[in-house]
């Protein structure tokens, strides 16, 4: 996610030291200063021609004057611009409206502005499996943002039995309707998962579950990075669903299977890069937006031995 302020052009009647009108001002002062010089007398033969000459000069000056009125600002007709008159005088596709066009090209689908935009979102860490790491959610200082922070340990717990360590996610809850039962989300009209975060130049992973009722795929999960860039400005971070790949308990799997898009179950953003020590993401909004530009559907190596089940 910050305008810029207003560029002051007060400088430049200063500096250049006059207006518009300036230049004629100018032109008729400087004749006048020159009519009060003494001239030499000259024959009477002459005076008729200097007294035409004259009058040629003051018609001339007429004249400019009114040139310069007849380009006066003051006659101008004003121009009016209305930014809804602008935006609604495009057509989009079909004949409609290009504003209603990109309304439909974006939806935000997470958001926070109180505590029961929170109540969406579950955090965990390997502190469930005797880990040292920690994590906590809570609202940003605007109250316009989600703030995951606290620590990363990567150091293995006690109990001999677990040996990876190091690692702490939010997870979205499963949308559920009437009666409890699990709704799922239709992107299919989208071709790009859309975020604005701020974090502290750590590498996430984001990773997007289908909705499966198959208990053995419940693992199966499709992935992506998401780079922060650290310091104090907001960025806007732009992952392409073509570009996440199979993966099954973190690990990326040979067989490659495209994401099924109008069977989305929820989202994961877990940092486990083995970097010890505090960590933060604040989260402004995760949406889905449609790109123009990105016309890829599928990247990845489609084998027959990788993946029978395409070419039978």
């Amino acid at each position: 996610m910050n305008g810029f302020p207003a560029t002051d052009h007060s400088w430049m009647s200063s500096y250049c030291g006059y207006t518009g009108d300036a230049p004629s001002v100018a032109l008729l002062s400087k004749d006048h200063s020159s009519s009060s010089l003494q001239k030499p007398s000259v024959p009477a033969s002459d005076k008729a021609s200097s007294q035409r000459n004259t009058e040629g000069n003051v018609e001339g000056h007429h004249q400019r004057e009114l040139a310069l009125d007849i380009t006066s600002p003051e006659d101008k007709p004003e121009a009016s611009f209305d930014k809804d008159d602008i935006v609604n005088h495009y057509i989009g596709p079909e004949g409609r409206p290009l504003h209603e066009v990109l309304l439909e090209q974006a939806k935000v689908v997470w958001q926070s502005h109180d505590r029961e935009d929170l109540a969406k979102w579950i955090v965990t860490s390997d502190k469930t499996i005797g880990g040292r790491s920690e994590a906590f959610l809570k609202m940003g200082k605007n109250k316009q943002s989600d703030l995951l922070y606290e620590t990363l340990s990567s150091e293995a717990p006690q109990d001999g039995e677990s040996g990876q360590s190091g690692h702490c996610a939010m997870i979205s809850k499963v949308s559920r309707g009437h009666f409890e039962i699990k709704k799922s989300y239709d992107w299919s009209q989208f071709n790009t998962l859309y975020l604005c975060v701020h974090g502290d130049g750590q590498t996430w992973t984001v990773y997007i579950r289908e909705d499966m009722d198959i208990i053995q795929r419940k693992d199966q999960m499709y992935s992506y990075f998401m780079f922060t860039h650290g310091g104090t400005y907001w960025q806007e971070v732009k992952i392409p669903f073509s570009k996440f790949f199979f993966s099954n308990q973190g690990r990326i799997q040979d067989a490659q299977y495209q994401l099924l898009l109008d069977k989305i179950s929820s989202i994961v953003l877990a940092l486990a890069d083995k970097l010890d020590g505090p960590f933060f993401l604040e989260i402004d909004f995760i949406g889905i937006f449609t790109d123009p530009a990105h016309t890829e559907e599928f990247p990845y190596e489609n084998s027959p031995v990788l993946k029978p089940r395409l070419f039978k």
